[in-house]
């Protein structure tokens, strides 16, 4: 039976993908497992099964309701909740998950009948590992913290609002801003109003939604608090596709139409831009007042398959095999993949001015990294100066030292992890 987070990881990078199928991309299915580069560090793609006790309940939002907080279906928001313990006892981290967005009613009339838009399909419990887990050998800096994984239901990075709703019988709930808001409140009533210190993290769409909400999040705890943000490859880039088209644009201005999200984007990039730029981080977190630290891979395959080469860009399929597996890129291929990685560090050349700023850019053909054990913080994981994404974050979150680590272009790093999507 394949492990419970890597299935998590298949449904996620599935929707991830689906998410922005209303401008022509194709859906990605994964049968059974997920599949590393097999080239990669021995073991890398073996399956790690987790105690009992790492598996934690899902808790439906108590005064969602009557607050009008509500996933797209209407149906009532989660999250997973496992109490922390000793030195943890009064500290919080919490990591909002991923799932790409909905721009259109058809594609969040699709989504609210999946986990991405309705509690009524998501898992009663689920497998917390990486930068979640309760085992110190997996999570050194933050196992007996209390831990919060926030599900991810409105299809617009917590921003959406209700006044963009629809009135003619569509029956989707724009209610991203209000979960958020309910969300906080609960977890302040059970104990994060005494946090000492707290993290907010995300992955994708949820590290997008971490970002928004970061200087938020900052403002409702104690003032003595230390309250940090990490967001895990959710640096999206405003960047041409290898046709020309800026497709990622044209996507992201459906999605600030639909659900009405301006209001919970940063003030000053909408004063200064006042448009959908402001959800492309590049745009914003320059304004951002909380420590942040950017974990992405130069070489995002979500980002390098749907922003630099979707299948609309590609008719004749001459990126097929190389979107399939970076390993089977062409050698004018590869130039443009690091040309991508160029533009991805050019656009966080402001951001790695900032003091307090953390990153850990590395080259490896994947996404996510901090959420499963084997890419935040295993003897195979994925390294940078000898250093893993676990110690690096530890190491900026509790002031070790600087942290600000950017790989050499790809293929000059043998710790990474490279998915293949031919291996299905």
């Amino acid at each position: 039976m394949a492990n419970q987070r890597l299935r998590a990881l298949l449904r996620w990078t599935k929707w991830a993908d689906w998410a922005i199928a209303a401008v022509g991309f194709t859906i990605i299915i994964f049968v059974l497992t997920f599949f590393f580069d097999s080239s990669s560090t021995d073991g890398a793609a073996s399956s790690v099964n987790l105690p009992a006790s790492d598996l934690v309940d899902l808790t439906l939002l108590r005064n969602a309701k009557d607050r009008g907080a509500l996933c797209l279906d209407g149906s009532l928001p989660g999250y997973h909740f496992q109490k922390g313990f000793g030195s943890g006892s009064n500290n919080w981290l919490l990591h909002i998950e991923g799932g790409g967005w909905c721009n259109t009613i058809e594609s969040c009339s699709t989504r609210k009948t999946t986990a991405l838009g309705s509690s009524n399909f998501m898992e009663r419990q689920v497998s917390f590992s990486g930068l979640l887990s309760s085992d110190p050998s997996q999570n050194p800096d933050f196992f007996s913290w209390n831990k919060v994984k926030i599900r991810y239901c409105d299809g617009a990075s917590f921003a959406g609002r209700p006044e963009s709703e629809f009135k003619n019988g569509t029956n989707l709930f724009f209610r991203g801003q209000l979960i958020w808001e309910a969300l906080m409140d609960e977890l302040l009533s059970v104990g994060m109003s005494n946090a000492k210190q707290a993290f907010l993290t995300g992955c994708s769409a949820g590290g997008l939604a971490a970002v928004i909400h970061c200087d938020d999040f900052r403002e409702r705890l104690p003032q003595h608090a230390t309250v940090k943000c990490l967001a895990d490859a959710s640096f999206f880039l405003d960047e041409s596709d290898v046709q020309g088209n800026r497709t990622m644009r044209s996507f992201y201005d459906d999605v600030f139409h639909l659900q009405g999200v301006a209001k919970s984007l940063d003030k000053n990039c909408l004063s200064r831009m006042g448009n959908s730029s402001c959800l492309f981080p590049r745009e914003f977190i320059k304004n951002i007042r909380t420590p942040v630290f950017i974990v992405n891979p130069a070489y995002d395959f979500w980002q390098i398959r749907n922003i630099l080469v979707p299948d609309v860009s590609d008719p004749q399929g001459y990126w097929q095999t190389c979107r399939l597996n970076i390993h089977s890129c062409n050698p004018n291929q590869l130039e443009i993949l690091k040309g991508f990685r160029n533009s991805l560090l050019n656009a966080l050349r402001e951001f790695q001015q900032k003091n307090e700023a953390g990153m850990f850019v590395n080259s490896c053909y994947i996404h996510c990294q901090t959420w499963m054990a084997e890419t935040w913080h295993s003897p195979s994981s994925p390294r940078i100066n000898s250093k893993t994404i676990a110690e690096s974050v530890g190491d900026w979150y509790f002031n070790r030292g600087a942290v600000k680590l950017i790989d050499c272009p790809y293929p000059c790093n043998p710790t990474c992890y490279n998915m293949d999507f031919t291996r299905h």
